[in-house]
């Protein structure tokens, strides 16, 4: 089976296998083959606790079914990516960017330290994709310049780091503020207490 064909076995479409060959990758990884098909499953609502290391390639277990099921949406934001430092919500967003292909949704990175003003000037044009840290995220969802009413995808990666971090209460609050019952999908190294506990809640 070729690389283009284990991929297509996923129910990736040719738009996305056509960013996966530019990007070089050969066969799906085993968080890939195990993590794709349940996210890209519209007939239920699945939530997922995955654990996978660093290097694994995670990001594009989660960020390929976004890429494929999402559709470019004025104003609300589709798919909500937490992340525990400025550092690694860029990383995640280069590399959504990087497989975003010949799709046209607006993917952002949004965390502490940036200038507020141009975040806010982005999140008003409307971002399909958010990727953030939980403190700045909780900040916009407070004063109301982060629509999450059409939220699909809510993930949180490098989950037992954010959490251990002190985030716990911030991602509690963030999860209790959506309006609707969404998929939860957790990415961590280590299943820790903390990483149980949102499981267990949500």
């Amino acid at each position: 089976m070729t690389q283009t064909e284990e991929f297509s076995a996923l129910g990736l479409t040719d738009r996305t296998l056509e960013a996966i060959r530019s990007k070089g990758f050969e066969t799906p990884s085993p968080i890939q083959r195990l993590t794709i098909p349940a996210l890209l499953d519209t007939e239920k609502t699945n939530d997922i606790i995955a654990q996978a290391q660093t290097g694994t390639g995670k990001t594009a277990a989660f960020g390929l079914p976004i890429l494929e099921r999402l559709r470019p949406l004025k104003g609300a934001t589709q798919a909500l990516i937490l992340v525990p430092t400025r550092e690694l919500a860029l990383q995640v967003t280069e590399e959504l960017l990087s497989l975003n292909g010949r799709s046209k949704l607006s993917i952002s990175a949004i965390y502490g330290g940036a200038s507020m003003s141009e975040q806010l000037r982005r999140l008003s044009k409307g971002v399909d994709v958010v990727v953030g840290t939980p403190g700045r995220i909780l900040d916009h969802l407070h004063r109301g310049t982060l629509d999450i009413r059409e939220l699909q995808y809510l993930i949180l990666d490098e989950a037992d780091e954010m959490l251990n971090m002190g985030f716990y209460k911030d991602v509690r609050h963030i999860i209790e503020m959506m309006k609707a019952r969404k998929a939860l999908s957790m990415f961590s190294a280590t299943i820790s207490r903390e990483v149980m506990d949102i499981g267990w809640l949500y």
